[in-house]
């Protein structure tokens, strides 16, 4: 991942919910070069925040898909720094789109990052 205030760094995402074709949920938690990850860091390397997707299905070959981020979980002092998961909100838009195109241009057949 890059974050501009961190640079290059990796995530370690724990999936704690699934349910096939309806839902999957992660944790991340802060990886190599991450400096949550670090054994002297002040702050811990997995705050409790839950991403899922949820996925309602609209007809025989479509689904609505929505993401949720859940900072329900996270230390009141990360939830400021963190507008209460405001700050992703146009970022979960974009993966949205995204996710909106890979399936549109491939009716029918599963979808291939680029």
């Amino acid at each position: 991942m890059y974050f501009t205030e961190l640079g290059d760094y990796e995530m370690n995402n724990h999936v704690v919910e699934y349910e096939p074709d309806r839902r999957i949920g992660w944790e991340p938690e802060a990886g190599r070069g991450h400096p949550n990850a670090a054994p002297e860091a002040s702050r811990q390397a997995r705050w409790g925040q839950r991403w899922s997707f949820e996925l309602t299905p609209d007809g025989p070959d479509a689904a609505i898909v929505t993401e949720v981020f859940d900072c329900s979980r996270v230390p009141e002092d990360e939830r400021v720094d963190i507008d209460n998961g405001s700050i992703w909100v146009e970022s979960m838009n974009r993966t949205l789109e995204r996710l909106d195109g890979l399936c549109a241009r491939q009716p029918g057949a599963a979808a291939t990052p680029d």
